[in-house]
């Protein structure tokens, strides 16, 4: 079976979220985690789950066509293939809205959306850690395709295609007053414009969603 990624560490800090649309900002505090240096790949997802959803573009892109219930299910998944105590507690609402989440456990987990833009912005106030061109994949330089992980340039912590190739789903909801279920992806994938290709870009679906520019990575406490 293909293995994970060594997971890096994330100091802790403050980040200032920002909802554009709202205009409203708020602070969160981080602590210490670890991040993987990639998205999830087809190939780990396959060895995990028994399959991978049909895709030509390659074992080491980024599993794409992942909805967030089958993100958490493989979080907990590879949590037991490795002996980790699974993070999540799965019930049967549509929604998603009764799944818990164990903060104490040793296992895989998605990151929050906090976790993600500390990570992404590795300790810069720039929209992004470099050129575009250098950093990610997005519609100015993908051919309208995914591409295999970690073949742009990393952030200063190491962290690869946060910006651009695909989106990546995180634990959180939205705006639960206004939109329900729907929970948070971050960073912009292969068919996106510069503009939704920055640090501080936020959208949403509800956690059935399944695209081809939508992955995911992972998260551990430490």
């Amino acid at each position: 079976m293909p293995t994970l990624e060594d997971l890096l560490p994330v100091p802790g800090g403050e980040i200032v979220l920002r909802d554009e649309g709202s205009q409203v900002t708020w602070p969160i505090d981080v602590t210490d985690f670890w991040l993987a240096p990639t998205p999830v790949t087809q190939e780990l997802y396959g060895a995990v789950m028994g399959a991978a959803p049909a895709n030509p573009a390659g074992p080491r892109t980024p599993v794409t066509e992942v909805s967030w219930f089958e993100a958490v299910r493989f979080c907990n998944s590879l949590s037991r293939a490795d002996g980790l105590e699974p993070c999540y507690v799965l019930g049967g609402d549509p929604d998603g809205l009764d799944i818990g989440w164990d903060a104490t456990a040793s296992g895989y987990r998605l990151p929050t959306e906090a976790e993600w833009e500390h990570a992404c912005r590795a300790g810069s106030s720039e929209v992004r850690h470099g050129q575009l061109d250098d950093i990610a994949w997005y519609r100015g330089n993908s051919g309208d395709r995914v591409h295999e992980v970690a073949t742009r340039a990393p952030n200063a912590w190491g962290f690869h295609d946060m910006i651009g190739n695909v989106w990546e789903w995180c634990w959180d909801l939205f705006d639960p007053d206004v939109y329900g279920p729907y929970r948070v992806f971050r960073g912009g994938g292969w068919q996106d414009h510069p503009h939704s290709c920055r640090a501080s870009c936020r959208r949403k679906s509800h956690p059935t969603l399944r695209i081809d520019d939508l992955g995911f990575r992972l998260a551990r406490q430490c």
